[in-house]
């Protein structure tokens, strides 16, 4: 029962800092206040608090207590591999995949030297604009080898592509080296985005792996400057 109930706090604790119901700097009840509001000990109390801790919803200043700290915007992981259906599944607002293109061709020079294949390599092509609460501000362009990616469809673009090829086709994705830029907004992306004033973009390259470290993919996210942050959540280890 303690396991439920720690979960549980942090569970509602974390929901009203991801909805805005707590504020940045709001500091959180006491150990003694959340041990006796949920009828446990404050050995559970702070198993909670040490979890939202390490997940970067709060900061815990010694002797003044617990702070939610700033969530409010769009996080986009550095270091992590996800796909938008994963990521959007946690923003809790709405959002949609637009597709704009799913077709097979033959790589070119560009697209090889950042596949590492020779130009004549068939390989699949996947535009897709991203919308969050009505507005499109994600554009991702996807490159996948067809020697490994044998099938692709405008509705498998639609939903999620890495959901069908891990499941449907067993493929073993293990890691990513990923480029961060800000570059001037194409005809291209002033076409599929919502960019409103904005002349720039940002452009995150994305050379995905396999686990028997195989280059399959190649991908263009390209970002709406006020809508992301690309965080990486970093503590300092006292020694």
């Amino acid at each position: 029962m303690r396991e439920n109930i720690y979960l549980q706090i942090y569970n509602e604790y974390s929901n009203q800092i991801h909805s805005g119901q707590l504020l940045p700097g709001t500091k959180l009840p006491s150990e003694s206040e959340l041990a006796e509001a949920y009828c446990t000990s404050r050995e559970t109390v702070r198993k909670a608090l040490n979890l939202l801790f390490r997940e970067g919803y709060i900061h815990k200043i010694k002797g003044r207590g617990s702070f939610v700290l700033d969530m409010t915007r769009m996080d986009f992981p550095v270091t992590g591999l996800i796909s938008f259906k994963e990521m959007a599944g946690t923003l809790g607002a709405p959002s949609r995949t637009l597709v704009e293109e799913t077709v097979m061709e033959q790589a070119g020079s560009a697209l090889a030297r950042q596949l590492q294949v020779p130009e004549d390599t068939p390989v699949w092509k996947v535009i897709r604009a991203r919308e969050i609460e009505e507005e499109r501000i994600i554009l991702d362009k996807d490159y996948f080898r067809a020697d490994i990616v044998p099938f692709l469809s405008a509705e498998i673009a639609a939903g999620s592509i890495y959901e069908y090829l891990e499941v449907e086709l067993g493929l073993k994705i293990s890691y990513a080296k990923k480029l961060i830029s800000v570059e001037p907004a194409t005809e291209e992306d002033h076409r599929l985005l919502d960019l409103k004033k904005y002349t720039h973009i940002v452009v995150v390259r994305n050379y995905v792996y396999l686990e028997n470290t195989v280059l399959f993919q190649y991908t263009e996210s390209r970002h709406r400057l006020d809508k992301f942050q690309f965080v990486d959540f970093a503590r300092r280890v006292r020694r």
